[in-house]
């Protein structure tokens, strides 16, 4: 509310700036009218110069970000060149200095600005006296007038750079409060993945657990029998299950991030991902100094592929590397392995039409954060999956 208020002050200060120039130019022009001199229509001309360049300053507001500022400074020159040819012909040119002292204050960085304001106001004053003569009101109301600009003009680059610091402030706040969300979401994410682990545990794993010994149990009794070929292949049918269940269960339940991404992905290659004959090496230095919801994700991310090399792609090495990148907060994630590979555009287009969700996953989770995911394989090649998030991501 208080922004909005500091911009409605500084659109009517504009409008007022904009009011003062043509009223004074109007005056200026009728005075030529009245007088009727030999300059007359001369001043006329100069007027109307005048205006058309001023209003030439609409193009230079809309001119590009790195020129604004010189546009603008050749812009102020040549009115102000106008202005002086003009007051030369007409003294009531003079009262026009009023708004061009804002222009010098807006336009001119530092000193310029005051400096610019000072050397116009004599300008006028020695004008108005060598139109007429050097009296107390010539000299004291320009005076008076840069005193006032200079003033209005401190204020109104002290309401701008206020504004400012406030738009920033909520920015920041605003950020603040949608990477609070976004964490919070995350806490709810987890703890229903902690609670649906645990469901899974004490039902689906325990009745495949309770199964396969049943199973066992009945094939050991009569080996021989009728039927025991199929208790056996039921028996290791339940056995895959329970062990890609318990897979399941672990990636529901990521270690403790409490230490960093580096330890947790340490301690899932010397506990977990060994069990499935794979080597994982992991990459990632002690100083990865990234957010809760990131290392999340990113943990995430590590599990879903392990989990494709796992069940696809018969490696023996796969290779964990993070690495920050050269803008503030952004990070760059490679999982690269030694297994058959695939043809990228052929699983894209399957997974389109199929129920498999993992590399969309993938991209989903990593979407929600402002990144990019790439995915570079091919058939004997290996495959490597690169996400970058933050410092410019595509």
């Amino acid at each position: 509310m208080v922004h909005r208020n500091l911009t409605r002050v500084f659109f009517a200060l504009r409008i007022g700036l904009h009011a003062l120039f043509v009223a004074l130019l109007v005056l200026v022009v009728v005075r030529l009218l009245i007088e009727r001199s030999s300059w007359m229509w001369a001043g006329v001309a100069l007027a109307v110069l005048l205006a058309a360049v001023y209003m030439l300053g609409i193009a230079v507001a809309r001119a590009p970000e790195a020129s604004r500022r010189t546009v603008g400074v050749v812009w102020l020159i040549a009115l102000t060149a106008v202005w002086m040819l003009l007051l030369a012909i007409v003294p009531e040119a003079a009262y026009l200095v009023f708004p061009l002292f804002f222009l010098y204050l807006h336009l001119l960085d530092g000193v310029w600005g005051p400096v610019a304001v000072l050397v116009a106001t004599a300008i006028a004053i020695v004008a108005l006296g060598l139109h007429d003569e050097f009296t107390l009101g010539g000299v004291v109301g320009p005076l008076v007038g840069a005193g006032v600009a200079l003033l209005i003009g401190l204020g109104y680059q002290e309401l701008a750079a206020e504004a400012a610091e406030r738009e920033a402030l909520l920015t920041e706040l605003l950020a603040t409060r949608d990477r609070l969300a976004a964490s919070e979401r995350e806490q709810g994410v987890l703890a229903e993945r902690a609670r649906l682990a645990r469901e899974i545990h004490d039902t689906v794993a325990q009745s495949l657990s309770s199964i396969q010994m049943l199973l066992h149990a009945a094939e050991r009794a009569d080996a021989g029998r009728p039927g025991a070929e199929h208790v056996r292949l039921a028996r290791e049918t339940a056995a895959a299950s329970l062990a890609d269940t318990r897979r399941f269960i672990r990636e529901l339940s990521p270690p403790s991030l409490d230490e960093g991404l580096r330890a947790a992905l340490l301690r899932l290659a010397d506990r977990e991902w060994t069990h499935d004959g794979l080597r994982v090496e992991v990459d990632v230095p002690d100083t990865t100094d990234l957010a809760m919801d990131v290392q999340t994700a990113l943990l995430r991310i590590v599990q879903g592929a392990v989990a494709n090399v796992v069940q696809h792609a018969r490696a023996s090495v796969v290779r964990v590397a993070v690495a920050p990148v050269s803008a503030a907060s952004g990070v760059r994630l490679e999982i690269a392995d030694d297994g058959i590979g695939f043809d990228p555009e052929a699983v894209a287009a399957e997974a389109a039409s199929s129920d498999s969700f993992g590399l969309r996953a993938m991209r989903e989770r990593v979407a929600q954060l402002g990144g990019g995911l790439q995915v570079r394989s091919a058939p004997g090649e290996g495959t490597s999956v690169v996400v970058s998030i933050g410092g410019g991501a595509r």
